[in-house]
């Protein structure tokens, strides 16, 4: 659209400059010694929104980092979009692989180059100054409200509460998230699913102290062994998770979404050579990308016991330990599957040995419909942008709080990413492609126009 596209090149120098001053602030929420950062960021994203066009814009205090809060209400009757991002980065370790330094945000070969360039500056930033052009070109059809948070780089440990508290505040019909990637710079897509997490610790304990393997080998049970089987129980000949009633909640999607995802780009050999494996793994029926997104899954993350030393000591150890995950998919709930599998893996254990599961953290999943109005408006707005209708993805990662969300508030999020594999996000050197940069700032506002027409 002509206003859009006007607007952007007036307009395009003064966006960098005040997208560069938001990079300059060291926002690291890990961090204690950068606490005040996170006020000095909250400041920078009031006025911001206050600049852009906003009727109001406050911080809000939590138990840990800000929150801020922005509206624009310009009917009552229209429907309302509540923009999701945060303003907290990740730590910028190790600072010696940076090629330059990581709060002095610079361009080079077409990209933007700074901690939180990408990750989520730089995307949640697109929305205030799409937001911005709405306004000054009085093409805004929706009201808007913003919620940027200080802690998502450290699991937004208090937004969740903060959001019960303020339910009246944030009522809107679909929150709008740019917090993911697309597949390709030519190839868009949207995330329509995010996987939950379980995570325990196991604690198998055989006799009262370490033995001597020679004189008790074979007569007294080794519980690294025990281990060993208990978990190779877990998954069948076919890949399928054995914990009853595991399935139970898992929703089998769509041909049509299935065949929709097989069209985002994937080279089967390539993958395995990037990995040096000569063959791929998991459940039987689907493909690599439908085992790590539409799946749920389960895997050792850690196991120890005995002796690991330097050298050799016959030893048979008195405990073993493992950290197990399960990455869960919608409708899964995390809680139960943490009941499910603790009792079933206490139920298989020998009577000679003891087994203690220790639950550690879990989160849920989430998964946007398809055939939802916002996705369809994103859906058009992508390829009027790109020329391409964009494929649906599903994430083999998590953002919990997006969960958190639904659960909360009721609304579904729309993630509507415009990173790139490359950004290097949590890495030495995260970048943003100007052009990405620029077409989030020409899809968003047409975000706007569909999702109000729909």
């Amino acid at each position: 659209m002509e206003h859009i596209e006007k607007y952007i090149e007036e307009n395009k120098e003064r966006f960098l400059e005040e997208l560069f001053g938001l990079l300059r602030i060291p926002s690291i929420s890990s961090q204690t010694a950068n606490k005040p950062d996170m006020y000095v960021a909250a400041e920078y994203w009031k006025q911001l929104l206050l600049n852009a066009g906003a009727d109001k814009a406050e911080i809000f205090e939590t138990e840990g980092n800000p929150v801020v809060y922005g509206e624009k209400i310009i009917d009552p009757s229209k429907p309302t979009v509540l923009i999701y991002g945060h303003m907290d980065v990740m730590p910028v370790d190790p600072l010696n692989l940076w090629t330059s330094p990581p709060f002095e945000p610079e361009i080079r070969d077409g990209k933007i180059w700074a901690r939180g360039a990408e990750d989520n500056k730089g995307q949640s930033f697109m929305h205030a100054k799409a937001f911005e052009l709405m306004v000054r070109t009085n093409t805004l059809p929706c009201n808007v409200k913003f919620m940027v948070e200080g802690e998502e780089e450290v699991g937004s440990p208090n937004l969740g509460l903060w959001c019960e508290q303020h339910r009246e505040l944030l009522k809107a019909d679909i929150i709008l998230v740019s917090d993911t990637s697309m597949i390709a710079p030519d190839m868009p897509s949207i995330t329509t699913g995010l996987r939950g997490l379980a995570y325990w610790q196991v604690e198998v304990t055989g006799a009262s102290r370490d033995l001597h393997s020679g004189l008790f080998g074979g007569a007294v049970a080794n519980p690294i062994n025990v281990l060993a089987k208990m978990i190779a129980q877990m998954t069948d000949e076919q890949g399928k998770i054995t914990i009853p009633g595991f399935y139970d909640d898992v929703i089998e999607i769509s041909s049509e979404e299935r065949e929709l995802l097989a069209q985002a780009p994937f080279n089967l050999d390539n993958y395995k050579k990037s990995l040096d494996i000569d063959e791929v793994a998991g459940e039987e029926g689907y493909t690599t990308t439908e085992r790590t997104g539409i799946r749920p899954s389960f895997d050792v993350c850690g196991i120890w016991g005995g002796y690991m030393g330097e050298g050799a000591k016959t030893v048979m150890p008195s405990k073993a330990f493992a950290k197990i995950s399960c990455r869960l998919v919608p409708n899964q709930k995390h809680e139960q599957i943490a009941i499910l599998f603790k009792e079933h893996f206490e139920s298989i254990a020998p009577k000679t040995v003891k087994v203690e599961v220790t639950s550690l953290h879990g989160g849920q999943g989430y998964g946007c419909p398809i055939d939802l109005p916002a996705y369809r408006a994103a859906e058009k707005a992508y390829f009027d942008t790109y020329g391409k209708r964009p494929v649906p993805v599903r994430s083999g990662g998590s953002i919990p709080i997006i969960s958190t969300f639904e659960q909360v508030l009721s609304i579904k999020s729309i993630l509507m990413g415009f990173g790139l594999e490359s950004d290097a996000i949590h890495s030495p050197n995260e970048n943003f492609a100007l052009e990405q940069f620029y077409n989030g700032i020409r899809t968003i506002p047409l975000f706007y126009k569909y999702f109000a027409e729909i």
